[in-house]
């Protein structure tokens, strides 16, 4: 399990790096962080959570996650 851990770490690292990366070549990175951070809360939002008795709860440390990443880039948002 700590194995799984550090990878998903990894790839959240990864995965902010990236969008930083992208931000900062576009002429408002911080239009564009709010854009990007609303659509992939919307993804969460609207994916539909199978196999599990606690969809809410999981979708709910979902859009924690997502709030997390941007978090390092910008405020997370106050919805």
């Amino acid at each position: 399990m700590d194995e799984l851990n550090g990878k998903m770490i990894a790839c959240q690292i990864l995965i902010t790096g990236l969008i930083a990366r992208v931000a900062n070549e576009s002429r408002d990175p911080l239009r564009f962080l709010t854009d990007f951070r609303d659509e992939i809360r919307a993804v969460v939002n609207g994916v539909n959570i199978a196999g599990t008795p606690n969809a809410d709860r999981v979708r709910l440390i979902a859009v924690q996650t997502v709030d997390e990443l941007f978090s390092l880039m910008k405020p997370p948002s106050s919805d």
